[in-house]
């Protein structure tokens, strides 16, 4: 008998395959395609009701169907006159890839599967959620000057019903805080308007909620078909960006909002001060915006203040730039953010409402998610957001926010340290040695006992611009691996990147962030991959011009904890040419003896982290040897004074080594044009993550304030920075009139007083 997919997806069988690389290489089980789902749209919102298309398979119009998410979450689906088969996806407390399978006999069996992925809330399309028009003046109903009408508009395809209901619902945190009995819940708590005709807009004068319901100040609005009964989970929805329910509190908010919040805000210090300190074990801010924005492994563009976008920073006035935290921390998941001004220097909320303030749920949730302070966006929501409104925005109680949000300065901050590879593989180590080797083969790039992670690359021949072979490799994928999470290859093919999650292409058509296991990976559009393993260490990939350039970040922990041919990261180039057996080699060894040492990081054929799903895949790499030792690169190119490129390439190169052996050896200006550039990057890159510039920017002596009743000038507090005090009039001045920030951190003088 032959084998079945049923029930075995992502499975290899005995006598065929039912993984996603069974395709290309002609061995899925017959019934792959029945059994193993493609769904369309793949992704939605973790507050679930979006409807999605099995495209693959066909059912009976008279299949019972029910998908079944995560073995236990159960959402009615149903099949469509043509046959088509839809699920609902669930409310979920989680982001990343939720696997599910679906049952035609009505949840007897489940053989046919599948993954969906599940979103931030703030990360799905706009089109996708029903608008708040004006959410500010929703947010601050009620408060001076803001009433009248308020307006909601959707989108009226997504819900196929002619009629629709619109319901409130309100998001909780109940148990013990940081207990086991923590625990989060959306509830539905009452139906605003039944039966509407489904236009795609609804408009009402907003009055204080019933009894119970007016306490409820952060929530969600959901549209749903008028057919199905009022607050019933998992049917097709259409939900509102989470908000601040100012519109629908009671009548002793409209009384006197400030009262209200005032009151709420000094609550909320006091639950504060019998919660632990989450402060001490979040990651210090970089020291710079260049730093910042460098250090891509740990920290990433905050969307509500983005250099790239115009730096439109509400919350943050005089920031042009703020970064977050990926990671959250490790026991409390909080998170951390950093603001910086026009000049590059760090604003602390000491001296600035504008100062970054972290969180003590970290905005992106973390796994294992499900439970508070985990829960992406809304746990978030509950202690740093809502709390922001209590304090700052519907009361003037800012201080108090401030005081238990106040930013974290840069003093633990140290930066990542960078090693790069690009052209006919040129490679730059950690430590800042330089070499060229040209193996054909598989290689480890960088592997650490630490945390066991592994980057490995895989190089093939250069061609010339005619077609014929050339005596040089480049880069043509990569493959990485931390402990046991997912593992992601990125490929160069036609000129675009291909990224593998798990041996699988992924699409990025609908999002290009992704939550995953053991990492984050975010593709931009002009096709740069990077991926954020939980340790904090980062691996950036870009392609041009058929090559792949490759950047490693490493935090700080992994010194001594390195080896392969990025060598050992230590600050000491010496012995960056170590082999595995821990012998080394002079730094000044000849280009024969580099292509030794790299042919001996060739990658074992059980550790190998690649995909082999193509026949020339199998056969070069897979059967074949690792390195490829009958292929012998040309070491040093000639350089011919009477070859008419010698002249183009001087302009092109000027002294640059890197892209003058790549023009030679490829006769293409493009490929010198794009090493010089990469060669450029890194360059760059390494100085702005110096902790030692030219500025000496990055010796920090932390905060200073003002005397009593006296005043300071200056706001710097990184080394060589001199901050100056005054005393109001009728005070004298004792101790230092200005104070300057020292090689040793700490400040010159004594303390003034006045």
């Amino acid at each position: 008998a032959q084998d079945s997919c049923a029930h075995q997806c992502g499975e290899r069988l005995g006598t065929c395959s039912c993984q996603p690389t069974c395709q290309s290489l002609k061995t899925c089980c017959p019934d792959y395609t029945e059994f193993c789902l493609q769904i369309s749209p793949y992704s939605g919102s973790l507050m679930g009701g979006k409807a999605f298309l099995i495209e693959n398979t066909v059912f009976a119009a008279s299949s019972k169907i029910t998908c079944r998410f995560k073995q236990e979450i159960k959402t009615r689906g149903y099949s469509a006159q043509d046959g088509s088969a839809h699920c609902i996806s669930p409310l979920l407390y989680e982001t990343g890839f939720i696997p599910f399978d679906v049952s035609t006999d009505d949840g007897v069996t489940f053989p046919y599967s599948g993954t969906w992925l599940s979103v931030h809330h703030s990360k799905v399309s706009e089109g996708e959620k029903c608008t708040l028009v004006n959410e500010t003046k929703w947010q601050y109903y009620g408060t001076p000057n803001t009433d009248g009408n308020l307006t909601l508009t959707w989108t009226q395809q997504a819900l196929t019903e002619t009629h629709v209901n619109i319901e409130v619902w309100g998001y909780q945190e109940t148990g013990d805080s940081y207990s086991e009995n923590w625990s989060a819940k959306w509830k539905y708590l009452y139906t605003l308007a039944k039966k509407i005709p489904n236009n795609g807009k609804f408009s009402f004068i907003p009055v204080p909620a019933e009894g119970s319901y007016s306490t409820w100040d952060f929530g969600i609005l959901r549209i749903t078909p008028s057919s199905y009964p009022d607050g019933q989970s998992n049917v097709p929805s259409v939900w509102s960006s989470d908000h601040a329910l100012a519109w629908h509190l009671g009548q002793d908010f409209r009384n006197d909002p400030k009262k209200w919040a005032t009151a709420k805000c000094v609550e909320w210090e006091k639950k504060e001060e019998k919660l632990p300190d989450f402060m001490e074990e979040i990651i210090d801010c970089p020291c710079t915006l260049a730093q910042a924005r460098a250090d891509t492994g740990r920290f990433h563009t905050d969307y509500g203040c983005d250099i790239e976008k115009g730096s439109v920073c509400t919350y943050h006035p005089g920031a042009v730039h703020c970064v977050r935290a990926i990671q959250a921390s490790p026991r409390y998941a909080a998170g951390q953010q950093c603001c910086y001004d026009r000049t590059g220097a760090q604003i602390l909320t000491h001296d600035s409402t504008g100062g970054s303030t972290p969180d003590r749920g970290h905005d992106w949730g973390s796994p294992p998610f499900l439970k508070p302070p985990r829960v992406p966006g809304f746990s978030h929501w509950l202690y740093d957001v809502i709390s922001f409104y209590y304090c700052c925005l519907w009361s003037d109680n800012c201080h108090v926010y401030m005081k238990k949000r106040s930013s974290s300065d840069c003093r633990t901050y140290r930066p990542p340290r960078a090693a790069s590879a690009f052209g006919d593989p040129h490679f730059l180590t950690f430590d800042g040695l330089n070499f060229t080797f040209k193996g054909h083969g598989e290689y480890t790039l960088v592997e650490s006992d630490l945390t066991s992670l592994r980057v490995q690359g895989r190089t093939q021949q250069v061609h010339f611009p005619n077609g014929t072979g050339a005596q040089v490799t480049r880069l043509s994928a990569v493959a990485m691996q931390e402990d046991n999470s997912d593992v992601i290859e990125v490929r160069y093919l036609n000129n675009y990147l291909q990224v593998l999650l798990n041996q699988k292409v992924l699409n990025f058509s609908e999002q290009s962030w992704l939550d995953l296991k053991g990492l984050f990976l975010h593709s931009t559009p002009d096709q740069n991959v990077t991926v954020m393993f939980s340790s904090g260490s980062g691996v950036e990939i870009r392609g041009s011009g058929g090559f792949l350039t490759l950047t490693v970040l490493l935090p700080e922990k992994f010194t001594n904890h390195t080896q392969g041919l990025f060598g050992v990261m230590n600050g000491n180039m010496e012995d960056d040419y170590t082999f595995r057996n821990k012998t080394t080699m002079s730094v000044h060894a000849s280009p024969q003896q580099v292509f030794e040492f790299g042919a001996n990081w060739a990658v074992e054929n059980g550790t190998s982290l690649f995909t082999y799903d193509t026949e020339s895949l199998l056969n070069n790499f897979f059967y074949g040897e690792k390195h490829n030792a009958s292929f012998l690169p040309v070491f040093i190119p000639y350089e011919d004074p009477a070859d008419p490129l010698v002249k183009d390439m001087v302009s092109l190169c000027d002294s640059d080594p890197f892209c003058r052996f790549d023009v030679l050896t490829t006769r293409n200006l493009q490929v010198g044009n794009s090493t010089r550039r990469s060669h450029e990057n890194h360059k760059l890159l390494v100085e702005n993550l110096k902790p030692d510039t030219s500025l000496l920017l990055v010796i920090s002596c932390g905060w200073l304030g003002h005397p009593t009743n006296g005043t300071k000038n200056g706001t710097n507090y990184l080394l060589g920075s001199t901050i100056t005090f005054t005393c109001d009039k009728g005070y004298e001045l004792t101790g230092a009139k200005e104070r300057t920030c020292q090689v040793t951190g700490t400040w010159s003088g004594e303390t003034p007083s006045c």
